[in-house]
């Protein structure tokens, strides 16, 4: 069969096939391996499903050619996720070597209450990100500390990484810095400043619901972390210089460098940092039997916490725990992930299936409600089925645009419902490149802190309940007229 030979239109149950196999496949890959299926199980099962939408397209006109460069292009749009990737995984090496991490669980322990931790940092991962508009750096670099700072408080990881996620894609989502507001401003050809104005009114009642559930979710109780501190004084030499390389982070970013160029040089600083304050470390990191002239054994143990970890040897187990970690080859597994959830949404994108199963129900849809309710279904299917929360926000965007247009909504109206679900849901898929990167980053499986990610859920639902209620429903303005917009 040539790719020049008429292509005949998918049936329904041929596009549901790949992605509900897919979640099938998951699903058992879950429940017989648990988190490791991240390891290798779910990039098989993703393997399988692409192979079971190759089959469904190759019975419909498409060649053999076409799909494989379809994935080939799918797979290539996902190179700067797996780079950040990369740079998270060498960050998290040398912060950990120069006792950066370290100095955040140190302050961390003294300063947040455990009765108010899952609030407090939600609001601080909120803040933050807004004024970088970056979800990933926030949960790659105070994310990764907040974790540690959970852990030594006896706190919920899962709870934590929800919270942590909750408030970072609040600024994703509403900050005019973020790449994702831009994205979903312009597919809808709408203003920026007023998608991010427009969105603030799904987004913030979103994150007021979650810190009102971040905060019942602490636990009663003080804590005592006196032989914690006492360990950390004893194995680090802890002040606030320390945090140099989350400084130079955050001002990079509110340079807007791009995410791997920033993450990357705060590693870097990290690196220089750890030679600089704690040479006798790094030196006994890089070469234990002290066969090499120092200063090679100084490069050579900044290189290995930047490209396997760091590996702590303080004599204290717990802290050795938190403070071994990272390195570029942590992040493998996530990126072997990623490579084939983006070659399976590359195929099921060449052969049309998501508008097969789209297009039908926009046809049918009667009442404004209805119809933001079919777009919130369509992101989170789009979001599920091609592993992108890019594609999430252009496909369904484009696909709606006409819908909305018809009912004379405002372009603002499309844009705040695609930003107010794309983005946040797209954290909730264990095999999109968002939910992957944040469970690898924060250590906690996508399955275990799904049920606890209050603004992720609660943006969209809030997204159609203003929809339903005629909240904000902007109508367009009639030019010959002269009118206003109207709600």
């Amino acid at each position: 069969m040539t790719a020049t030979q008429p292509r005949r239109p998918l049936s329904l149950l041929e596009a549901i096939l790949p992605i509900a196999g897919l979640i099938v496949l998951v699903g058992l890959s879950f429940f017989l391996f648990g988190d490791e299926g991240a390891s290798g199980p779910n990039q098989v099962a993703l393997v399988f499903a692409t192979m079971i939408a190759v089959a469904i397209a190759r019975r419909r006109g498409y060649s053999l050619e076409e799909l494989g460069e379809a994935a080939v292009a799918s797979v290539g749009s996902g190179i700067g996720a797996i780079f950040i990737l990369l740079a998270v995984g060498s960050l998290i090496g040398t912060w950990a070597l120069s006792g950066t991490l370290i100095a955040m669980v140190y302050y961390g322990l003294q300063l947040l209450n455990p009765n108010l931790f899952y609030m407090t940092a939600a609001a601080i991962c909120a803040i933050v990100s807004f004024g970088i508009g970056s979800s990933w750096t926030v949960a790659g670099t105070i994310g990764i500390g907040l974790m540690g700072i959970s852990v030594n408080m006896g706190l919920d990881p899962a709870i934590t990484a929800a919270a942590i996620i909750s408030g970072a894609y609040f600024g994703d989502t509403t900050s005019p810095l973020s790449d994702s507001a831009n994205l979903a401003a312009g597919v809808a050809n709408a203003n920026l400043y007023d998608h991010v104005r427009e969105t603030l009114l799904t987004s913030t009642p979103a994150l007021m619901i979650s810190l009102a559930i971040f905060w019942l979710f602490g636990r009663a109780g003080d804590l005592d972390a006196s032989d914690k501190l006492e360990a950390i004084e004893s194995a680090f030499h802890v002040s606030p210089i320390l945090f140099l390389p989350l400084a130079v982070v955050v001002g990079l970013a509110l340079f807007r460098l791009p995410p791997f160029t920033t993450i990357f040089i705060g590693a870097l600083a990290g690196g220089v940092l750890a030679v600089a304050l704690a040479p006798d470390r790094v030196a006994v990191f890089g070469d234990p039997e002290q066969t090499l002239p120092r200063w090679l054994a100084l490069i050579k143990g900044v290189w290995l916490a930047l490209a396997s970890g760091y590996v702590s040897t303080s004599g204290h187990p717990a802290l050795d725990v938190l403070a071994t970690r990272g390195g570029m080859a942590s992040m493998l597994n996530t990126i072997w992930l990623i490579i084939t959830a983006f070659a399976f949404g590359g195929v099921v994108e060449k052969a049309g299936m998501i508008e097969r199963l789209i297009e039908p129900v926009i046809s049918k849809v009667k009442s404004t409600g209805g119809l933001v309710t079919t777009l919130v279904s369509a992101i989170f299917a789009t979001n599920v089925a091609t592993a992108d929360q890019y594609l999430a926000i252009v496909l369904p965007g484009r696909m709606f645009k006409r819908a909305f247009q018809s009912r004379e909504f405002a372009p603002i109206v499309l844009s705040r419902s695609v930003g107010a679900t794309a983005t946040p849901t797209s954290a909730l898929v264990p095999w999109n490149s968002c939910g992957a990167y944040m469970s690898a980053t924060l250590g906690v499986s996508t399955f275990h802190y799904f049920p606890y990610a209050v603004f992720s859920i609660a943006s969209p639902l809030i997204a159609i309940v203003v929809a339903f209620l005629g909240i904000r429903m902007i109508r367009q303005v009639k030019k010959s007229a002269g009118l206003a917009p109207q709600d």
